[in-house]
């Protein structure tokens, strides 16, 4: 019989983590069948189950969650060992990152750049998406770290702050001759989730004349309607200064002083080595 390996434990966890043999395939560069015979290997060594159908995907058996518990430490630090001691090098593995658009369009090349020096086999796979989505799809292991507007407030997450951006009042310059606010104009903002959002909601409570508040969640088409002279948009800092240098927008009102936070955030019990070193890495840039 053979003896168990540590491409075997590793599969165990990455079972156990994402739900289905063929999401934990994909993840290691496999087959779903060879993923099901290291299982059956598994468990005909042990003389245990260590999964439950669950319609399409399995769960843990009792002595399964104990297995997973006892050896995700081990397994993690002896990788990390291994990956310290060659300085990160030899790293390797797919990192899921999820991010926003005011990230992408900030520090996250930077950050790329660096783990593509520095970690040349750890292969990136970056989805944008929104903060409310992002931070459900880290909790359920389909993203391995994700940045998020801030302040984050779950027990499942561990996070780390990134910096903060300043929001503007902008609009197209003929919108901006005299009082834009004379006749109430109709306002932008990106997604209702967004604490963008929430900001412009209470600048229209305290006051603010408004006609309407319209939606986009593309930033970047936001500037063009706005450009184009459809209303007043309350714009994050780092997503407006070339067109604000171009002229294409200008400032209507004085800004929020509140600043928006960021943060890059993984799983709080989140073990592998590489997605460990890059949320340290994370902790290292300055959004803004």
């Amino acid at each position: 019989m053979r003896k168990l390996a540590i491409y075997h434990l590793e599969t165990l966890l990455w079972i156990a983590r994402l739900g289905t043999f063929r999401a934990a395939a994909d993840r290691l560069g496999t087959t779903q069948p060879a993923i099901s015979a290291r299982v059956r290997e598994i468990e005909s060594q042990l003389g245990v189950t260590l999964f439950r159908r669950d319609g399409r995907g399995v769960s843990l058996t009792a002595r399964g969650r104990q297995l997973v518990q006892d050896c995700e430490p081990l397994l993690a630090g002896f990788e990390r060992a291994l990956m310290q001691a060659g300085d990160f090098a030899g790293a390797t593995g797919v990192v899921r990152i999820g991010v926003g658009e005011i990230v992408a369009a900030s520090c996250l090349p930077q950050f790329v750049g660096a783990v593509s020096r520095d970690l040349p086999g750890v292969t990136l796979e970056i989805e944008l998406d929104l903060t409310a989505r992002m931070l459900q799809q880290v909790l359920a292991g389909a993203r391995d770290m994700v940045f998020l507007a801030g302040p984050v407030a779950s027990p499942g997450v561990r996070t780390v702050p990134i910096g903060a951006v300043g929001l503007r009042w902008l609009a197209a310059p003929e919108l901006a001759q005299g009082d834009p606010f004379a006749t109430p104009p109709a306002l932008w903002s990106i997604g209702s989730h967004s604490p963008i959002h929430t900001a412009l909601l209470r600048a229209v409570e305290d006051g603010l004349p408004c006609r309407s508040i319209n939606i986009c969640n593309n930033i970047r088409a936001m500037i063009g309607i706005v450009a184009a002279g459809a209303g007043v948009a309350l714009f994050p800092e780092a997503m407006v200064s070339d067109a604000v240098a171009q002229g294409l927008l200008v400032e209507v009102h004085a800004p929020p002083v509140q600043k928006i936070p960021f943060e890059a955030a993984i799983r709080a019990g989140e073990q592998d080595p590489v997605i460990l070193e890059l949320f340290r890495r994370a902790g290292d840039l300055q959004l803004g």
